[in-house]
Protein backbone atom coordinates (compact mmCIF):
# COMPACT_ATOMS: atom_id res chain seq x y z
CA UNK A 1 0.00 0.00 0.00
CA UNK A 2 2.79 2.39 0.79
CA UNK A 3 4.40 1.67 -2.57
CA UNK A 4 1.31 2.52 -4.57
CA UNK A 5 0.63 5.70 -2.63
CA UNK A 6 4.20 6.92 -2.78
CA UNK A 7 4.70 6.18 -6.46
CA UNK A 8 1.46 7.55 -7.89
CA UNK A 9 2.39 11.20 -8.36
CA UNK A 10 4.08 14.16 -6.72
CA UNK A 11 0.89 15.48 -5.10
CA UNK A 12 0.17 12.11 -3.50
CA UNK A 13 3.76 11.94 -2.24
CA UNK A 14 3.36 15.33 -0.61
CA UNK A 15 0.28 14.08 1.25
CA UNK A 16 1.77 10.72 2.23
CA UNK A 17 5.17 11.86 3.55
CA UNK A 18 3.82 13.58 6.70
CA UNK A 19 1.79 10.43 7.41
CA UNK A 20 4.92 8.31 7.14
CA UNK A 21 6.44 10.36 9.95
CA UNK A 22 3.88 8.80 12.30
CA UNK A 23 5.17 5.29 11.61
CA UNK A 24 7.53 3.48 13.97
CA UNK A 25 8.98 1.61 10.99
CA UNK A 26 11.83 3.40 9.22
CA UNK A 27 10.93 4.20 5.60
CA UNK A 28 13.59 5.32 3.12
CA UNK A 29 12.91 6.21 -0.50
CA UNK A 30 15.86 5.90 -2.88
CA UNK A 31 16.15 7.21 -6.41
CA UNK A 32 17.32 5.10 -9.34
CA UNK A 33 20.97 5.69 -8.33
CA UNK A 34 20.18 4.40 -4.80
CA UNK A 35 20.63 7.84 -3.28
CA UNK A 36 18.28 8.92 -0.49
CA UNK A 37 15.33 10.93 -1.81
CA UNK A 38 13.22 10.82 1.34
CA UNK A 39 13.26 9.33 4.82
CA UNK A 40 10.69 9.50 7.59
CA UNK A 41 11.33 10.45 11.23
CA UNK A 42 11.88 6.82 12.30
CA UNK A 43 14.55 6.47 9.59
CA UNK A 44 16.30 9.59 10.85
CA UNK A 45 16.53 8.01 14.31
CA UNK A 46 17.65 4.65 12.93
CA UNK A 47 20.31 6.09 10.62
CA UNK A 48 21.32 8.77 13.14
CA UNK A 49 21.03 11.68 10.74
CA UNK A 50 18.53 14.26 9.54
CA UNK A 51 16.87 13.91 6.16
CA UNK A 52 18.36 17.25 5.10
CA UNK A 53 21.90 16.06 5.85
CA UNK A 54 21.49 12.58 4.34
CA UNK A 55 19.44 13.52 1.31
CA UNK A 56 21.10 12.63 -2.00
CA UNK A 57 23.71 10.47 -0.27
CA UNK A 58 24.26 6.93 -1.54
CA UNK A 59 22.39 4.77 0.97
CA UNK A 60 25.06 2.05 1.01
CA UNK A 61 27.83 4.60 1.62
CA UNK A 62 26.43 5.15 5.12
CA UNK A 63 27.81 1.78 6.22
CA UNK A 64 31.27 0.24 6.50
CA UNK A 65 29.68 -3.21 6.36
CA UNK A 66 26.36 -4.65 5.29
CA UNK A 67 25.47 -8.35 5.52
CA UNK A 68 23.26 -7.97 2.47
CA UNK A 69 25.29 -7.49 -0.70
CA UNK A 70 24.36 -4.13 -2.27
CA UNK A 71 25.02 -5.54 -5.75
CA UNK A 72 22.66 -8.45 -5.13
CA UNK A 73 20.00 -6.07 -3.88
CA UNK A 74 20.43 -3.77 -6.85
CA UNK A 75 20.26 -6.68 -9.31
CA UNK A 76 17.05 -8.00 -7.76
CA UNK A 77 15.42 -4.59 -7.88
CA UNK A 78 16.57 -4.02 -11.46
CA UNK A 79 14.86 -7.31 -12.30
CA UNK A 80 11.67 -5.94 -10.71
CA UNK A 81 11.79 -8.27 -7.70
CA UNK A 82 11.08 -7.38 -4.11
CA UNK A 83 13.71 -8.33 -1.54
CA UNK A 84 13.21 -9.15 2.13
CA UNK A 85 15.62 -10.27 4.85
CA UNK A 86 14.79 -10.62 8.54
CA UNK A 87 18.42 -10.56 9.72
CA UNK A 88 20.46 -7.79 8.12
CA UNK A 89 23.52 -6.48 9.93
CA UNK A 90 24.52 -2.88 9.23
CA UNK A 91 27.71 -1.36 10.65
CA UNK A 92 28.18 2.41 10.53
CA UNK A 93 31.58 3.98 9.96
CA UNK A 94 31.88 4.83 13.67
CA UNK A 95 31.56 1.12 14.52
CA UNK A 96 27.93 1.23 15.69
CA UNK A 97 26.14 -1.98 14.68
CA UNK A 98 22.43 -2.56 14.21
CA UNK A 99 20.35 -5.53 13.11
CA UNK A 100 17.29 -4.80 11.01
CA UNK A 101 14.49 -6.52 9.19
CA UNK A 102 14.58 -5.17 5.64
CA UNK A 103 11.99 -5.08 2.88
CA UNK A 104 12.98 -3.46 -0.43
CA UNK A 105 10.66 -3.05 -3.38
CA UNK A 106 10.88 -1.16 -6.66
CA UNK A 107 8.81 2.00 -7.06
CA UNK A 108 7.11 2.37 -10.42
CA UNK A 109 5.23 5.07 -12.25
CA UNK A 110 3.51 4.12 -15.49
CA UNK A 111 5.55 0.89 -15.71
CA UNK A 112 8.83 2.77 -15.35
CA UNK A 113 10.96 2.32 -12.23
CA UNK A 114 11.50 5.62 -10.49
CA UNK A 115 13.25 4.38 -7.37
CA UNK A 116 13.26 1.97 -4.47
CA UNK A 117 11.32 1.91 -1.21
CA UNK A 118 13.05 0.47 1.85
CA UNK A 119 11.30 -0.50 5.07
CA UNK A 120 13.66 -1.08 8.00
CA UNK A 121 12.66 -2.36 11.41
CA UNK A 122 15.35 -2.57 14.09
CA UNK A 123 15.49 -6.01 15.70
CA UNK A 124 18.36 -5.65 18.18
CA UNK A 125 16.27 -5.47 21.36
CA UNK A 126 14.02 -8.36 20.33
CA UNK A 127 17.03 -10.45 19.31
CA UNK A 128 18.82 -9.64 22.56
CA UNK A 129 15.87 -10.80 24.66
CA UNK A 130 15.55 -13.98 22.60
CA UNK A 131 19.28 -14.63 22.80
CA UNK A 132 19.29 -14.17 26.57
CA UNK A 133 16.45 -16.66 26.94
CA UNK A 134 18.09 -19.20 24.66
CA UNK A 135 21.50 -18.67 26.26
CA UNK A 136 20.14 -19.23 29.75
CA UNK A 137 18.29 -22.37 28.67
CA UNK A 138 21.40 -23.66 26.92
CA UNK A 139 23.56 -22.98 29.96
CA UNK A 140 21.21 -24.83 32.29
CA UNK A 141 20.86 -27.74 29.87
CA UNK A 142 24.62 -27.95 29.33
CA UNK A 143 25.33 -27.85 33.06
CA UNK A 144 22.80 -30.57 33.73
CA UNK A 145 24.16 -32.73 30.91
CA UNK A 146 27.80 -32.25 31.93
CA UNK A 147 27.18 -32.94 35.62
CA UNK A 148 25.28 -36.11 34.79
CA UNK A 149 27.95 -37.26 32.37
CA UNK A 150 30.75 -36.36 34.81
CA UNK A 151 29.12 -38.40 37.57
CA UNK A 152 28.93 -41.44 35.29
CA UNK A 153 32.58 -41.01 34.25
CA UNK A 154 34.19 -40.25 37.62
CA UNK A 155 32.82 -43.30 39.43
CA UNK A 156 34.37 -45.87 37.03
CA UNK A 157 37.55 -43.80 36.85
CA UNK A 158 37.94 -44.01 40.62
CA UNK A 159 37.50 -47.76 40.47
CA UNK A 160 40.00 -48.14 37.62
CA UNK A 161 42.59 -46.03 39.43
CA UNK A 162 42.13 -47.94 42.68
CA UNK A 163 42.42 -51.30 40.92
CA UNK A 164 45.57 -50.15 39.12
CA UNK A 165 47.14 -49.08 42.42
CA UNK A 166 46.35 -52.45 44.03
CA UNK A 167 47.73 -54.28 41.01
CA UNK A 168 50.90 -52.17 41.07
CA UNK A 169 51.50 -53.08 44.72
CA UNK A 170 51.43 -56.81 43.82
CA UNK A 171 53.80 -56.56 40.86
CA UNK A 172 57.53 -57.06 41.24
CA UNK A 173 58.35 -56.55 37.58
CA UNK A 174 59.21 -52.85 36.92
CA UNK A 175 58.27 -53.19 33.25
CA UNK A 176 54.78 -54.34 34.16
CA UNK A 177 54.43 -51.46 36.61
CA UNK A 178 54.88 -49.08 33.69
CA UNK A 179 51.46 -50.22 32.46
CA UNK A 180 49.78 -49.65 35.82
CA UNK A 181 51.45 -46.21 36.03
CA UNK A 182 50.04 -45.44 32.59
CA UNK A 183 46.52 -46.41 33.72
CA UNK A 184 46.82 -44.26 36.86
CA UNK A 185 48.18 -41.24 34.93
CA UNK A 186 45.48 -41.44 32.27
CA UNK A 187 42.76 -41.84 34.91
CA UNK A 188 44.09 -38.71 36.67
CA UNK A 189 44.14 -36.81 33.37
CA UNK A 190 40.53 -37.71 32.63
CA UNK A 191 39.51 -36.82 36.17
CA UNK A 192 41.13 -33.39 35.78
CA UNK A 193 39.32 -32.89 32.47
CA UNK A 194 35.99 -33.79 34.06
CA UNK A 195 36.63 -31.37 36.94
CA UNK A 196 37.33 -28.61 34.43
CA UNK A 197 34.06 -29.40 32.67
CA UNK A 198 32.16 -29.22 35.94
CA UNK A 199 33.67 -25.97 37.08
CA UNK A 200 33.08 -24.61 40.55
CA UNK A 201 29.62 -24.48 42.09
CA UNK A 202 30.61 -21.64 44.38
CA UNK A 203 32.66 -18.53 43.80
CA UNK A 204 35.27 -17.38 46.29
CA UNK A 205 34.22 -14.38 48.38
CA UNK A 206 33.78 -11.48 45.91
CA UNK A 207 35.78 -8.36 46.67
CA UNK A 208 35.97 -4.90 45.07
CA UNK A 209 38.61 -5.10 42.34
CA UNK A 210 39.87 -3.02 39.45
CA UNK A 211 38.84 -4.61 36.16
CA UNK A 212 41.71 -2.90 34.33
CA UNK A 213 44.25 -4.55 36.64
CA UNK A 214 42.64 -7.89 35.77
CA UNK A 215 42.87 -7.11 32.05
CA UNK A 216 46.52 -6.15 32.37
CA UNK A 217 47.30 -9.51 33.98
CA UNK A 218 45.45 -11.27 31.15
CA UNK A 219 47.43 -9.26 28.58
CA UNK A 220 50.73 -10.15 30.26
CA UNK A 221 49.91 -13.87 30.31
CA UNK A 222 48.82 -13.82 26.66
CA UNK A 223 52.05 -12.13 25.59
CA UNK A 224 54.18 -14.58 27.56
CA UNK A 225 52.23 -17.46 25.98
CA UNK A 226 53.61 -16.54 22.56
CA UNK A 227 51.31 -13.78 21.32
CA UNK A 228 54.10 -11.20 20.90
CA UNK A 229 53.40 -10.80 17.17
CA UNK A 230 49.86 -9.59 17.84
CA UNK A 231 49.19 -5.86 18.06
CA UNK A 232 47.41 -5.01 21.30
CA UNK A 233 45.19 -1.96 21.68
CA UNK A 234 43.88 -0.76 25.03
CA UNK A 235 40.72 1.35 25.02
CA UNK A 236 39.94 1.69 28.73
CA UNK A 237 37.40 3.93 30.41
CA UNK A 238 39.27 5.16 33.51
CA UNK A 239 36.02 6.25 35.17
CA UNK A 240 34.86 2.67 35.81
CA UNK A 241 34.26 2.09 39.53
CA UNK A 242 35.72 -0.95 41.21
CA UNK A 243 33.64 -4.05 40.59
CA UNK A 244 32.75 -6.52 43.33
CA UNK A 245 33.82 -9.84 41.86
CA UNK A 246 35.91 -12.97 42.26
CA UNK A 247 38.85 -11.45 40.43
CA UNK A 248 40.74 -14.71 39.80
CA UNK A 249 37.69 -16.30 38.19
CA UNK A 250 36.96 -13.27 36.01
CA UNK A 251 40.62 -13.26 35.00
CA UNK A 252 40.25 -16.90 33.95
CA UNK A 253 37.13 -16.14 31.93
CA UNK A 254 38.80 -13.21 30.14
CA UNK A 255 41.98 -15.21 29.56
CA UNK A 256 40.02 -18.04 27.94
CA UNK A 257 38.42 -15.63 25.48
CA UNK A 258 41.67 -13.75 24.79
CA UNK A 259 43.61 -16.97 24.17
CA UNK A 260 40.90 -18.11 21.72
CA UNK A 261 41.37 -14.82 19.87
CA UNK A 262 45.16 -15.29 19.86
CA UNK A 263 44.80 -18.77 18.41
CA UNK A 264 42.39 -17.52 15.74
CA UNK A 265 44.96 -14.90 14.72
CA UNK A 266 47.99 -17.20 14.91
CA UNK A 267 48.19 -18.06 11.18
CA UNK A 268 47.35 -14.52 10.10
CA UNK A 269 49.67 -11.55 9.55
CA UNK A 270 48.64 -8.20 10.99
CA UNK A 271 46.59 -9.67 13.82
CA UNK A 272 45.17 -7.15 16.28
CA UNK A 273 43.25 -7.51 19.54
CA UNK A 274 41.46 -4.60 21.21
CA UNK A 275 40.60 -4.65 24.91
CA UNK A 276 37.86 -2.11 25.59
CA UNK A 277 35.96 -1.15 28.74
CA UNK A 278 32.89 1.00 29.11
CA UNK A 279 30.13 1.69 31.60
CA UNK A 280 26.54 0.90 30.57
CA UNK A 281 23.54 2.37 32.37
CA UNK A 282 20.07 0.91 32.92
CA UNK A 283 20.83 -2.55 31.54
CA UNK A 284 18.47 -5.52 31.79
CA UNK A 285 20.19 -8.89 32.12
CA UNK A 286 18.10 -12.03 32.32
CA UNK A 287 15.04 -10.08 33.47
CA UNK A 288 16.85 -8.02 36.16
CA UNK A 289 17.50 -4.34 35.67
CA UNK A 290 20.78 -2.84 36.84
CA UNK A 291 21.69 0.80 37.22
CA UNK A 292 25.21 0.17 35.97
CA UNK A 293 27.17 -2.60 34.31
CA UNK A 294 30.84 -2.85 33.48
CA UNK A 295 31.19 -3.72 29.79
CA UNK A 296 34.36 -5.49 28.65
CA UNK A 297 34.88 -6.02 24.92
CA UNK A 298 37.50 -8.34 23.44
CA UNK A 299 37.73 -7.62 19.72
CA UNK A 300 39.94 -9.21 17.07
CA UNK A 301 40.35 -8.86 13.32
CA UNK A 302 40.62 -12.58 12.64
CA UNK A 303 38.69 -14.68 10.14
CA UNK A 304 35.52 -14.78 12.27
CA UNK A 305 33.52 -17.65 13.71
CA UNK A 306 31.73 -20.02 11.36
CA UNK A 307 27.99 -19.43 11.27
CA UNK A 308 27.33 -23.11 12.00
CA UNK A 309 29.19 -22.86 15.33
CA UNK A 310 27.75 -19.65 16.75
CA UNK A 311 24.61 -21.08 18.32
CA UNK A 312 26.50 -23.87 20.10
CA UNK A 313 29.85 -22.19 20.71
CA UNK A 314 29.39 -22.03 24.49
CA UNK A 315 28.55 -25.70 24.82
CA UNK A 316 31.26 -27.90 26.36
CA UNK A 317 33.31 -29.89 23.83
CA UNK A 318 32.34 -27.57 20.93
CA UNK A 319 35.38 -26.07 19.24
CA UNK A 320 36.21 -24.56 15.89
CA UNK A 321 39.85 -25.63 16.14
CA UNK A 322 41.39 -29.01 15.47
CA UNK A 323 42.57 -30.34 18.82
CA UNK A 324 40.54 -27.82 20.83
CA UNK A 325 38.77 -29.11 23.95
CA UNK A 326 35.83 -26.71 23.65
CA UNK A 327 35.96 -25.99 27.39
CA UNK A 328 37.37 -22.44 27.44
CA UNK A 329 34.22 -20.59 26.43
CA UNK A 330 31.94 -22.91 28.41
CA UNK A 331 33.98 -22.17 31.55
CA UNK A 332 34.01 -18.43 30.77
CA UNK A 333 30.24 -18.37 30.35
CA UNK A 334 29.72 -20.25 33.60
CA UNK A 335 31.93 -17.81 35.54
CA UNK A 336 30.25 -14.74 34.05
CA UNK A 337 26.80 -16.24 34.72
CA UNK A 338 27.78 -16.81 38.36
CA UNK A 339 28.43 -13.05 38.52
CA UNK A 340 24.87 -12.44 37.19
CA UNK A 341 26.41 -11.27 33.91
CA UNK A 342 26.24 -12.39 30.32
CA UNK A 343 28.41 -12.74 27.22
CA UNK A 344 27.37 -11.53 23.78
CA UNK A 345 29.04 -12.52 20.52
CA UNK A 346 29.21 -10.66 17.24
CA UNK A 347 31.29 -12.08 14.41
CA UNK A 348 31.90 -11.57 10.75
CA UNK A 349 35.05 -12.02 8.65
CA UNK A 350 37.64 -9.56 9.90
CA UNK A 351 35.76 -8.62 13.07
CA UNK A 352 34.83 -10.71 16.11
CA UNK A 353 33.65 -9.23 19.41
CA UNK A 354 32.99 -10.92 22.72
CA UNK A 355 31.18 -8.49 25.02
CA UNK A 356 30.94 -9.23 28.75
CA UNK A 357 28.34 -7.47 30.88
CA UNK A 358 29.17 -7.56 34.60
CA UNK A 359 26.59 -5.78 36.73
CA UNK A 360 27.26 -3.71 39.79
CA UNK A 361 25.37 -5.29 42.66
CA UNK A 362 22.53 -2.79 43.14
CA UNK A 363 19.38 -3.79 41.27
CA UNK A 364 16.32 -1.75 40.40
CA UNK A 365 12.97 -2.87 41.75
Amino acid sequence: MVVAMTATNADCTTVVQPSLDQLLTAVVQLDTDYCIAYMNTAAEALLDGSRNRLQQQDFFSLFSYSSIDPNTLKQALNDDQSVSDSDVTLVFHDGQRITVELVAQPLKLEQQRIGVLLELRQMDQIRRINQETVQQQQLLAAQSMVRGMAHEIKNPLGGLRGAAQLLASELDDAELQEYTDLIINQADRLSTLVNRMLGSNQLPQPEPSNIHAVLERVLQVARLAGAEQIRWQRDYDPSLPELTMAADQIEQALLNIVMNACEALAPEAGGEIVLRTRIAHQQTLYGKRYRQCAVIVIQDNGPGIAEALRDTLFYPMVSGRAGGTGLGLAIAQNIVHQHSGKIELQSRPGHTEFTLYLPYVETLT
